[in-house]
């Protein structure tokens, strides 16, 4: 079980809706992944970051998807990637992630309450 937090806790992690806008692969990475820039909207804008999610997705089925990420982290070097963002997921069965994305088609820069 996981340890506990307050609702003010969880109000602090500003996770949003984004839309891939590119996805390319990431040779230098260490494990399989890709580079991506997430669309966020006009108050939070473009992001880059990196994922490893080469099981599931290529970069083309990538490209025009939303997703789910946390958008207040400090950025954090990967490689020669800065990224800006925590692309969410989930494992499958093998251990492979699989993207958290909203069921519907909503706005991207949305917040998720």
């Amino acid at each position: 079980m996981s340890d506990t937090i307050s609702f003010d806790d969880f109000l602090k992690v500003d996770i949003r809706v984004g839309k891939v806008i590119a996805a390319e692969e990431f040779p230098e990475a260490r494990k399989p992944a890709y580079k991506m820039q997430i669309d966020f909207g006009p108050d939070i804008g473009i992001k880059k970051t990196s994922a490893q999610i080469t099981k599931h997705y290529t970069p083309e089925t990538l490209v025009g998807r939303r997703v789910m990420a946390v958008v207040n982290f400090p950025p954090r070097q990967i490689g020669p990637v800065m990224s800006e963002v925590l692309t969410l997921g989930v494992p499958d069965e093998d251990g492979e992630v699989v993207l958290l994305r909203p069921d519907l088609d909503v706005p991207i820069g949305g917040r998720l309450y």
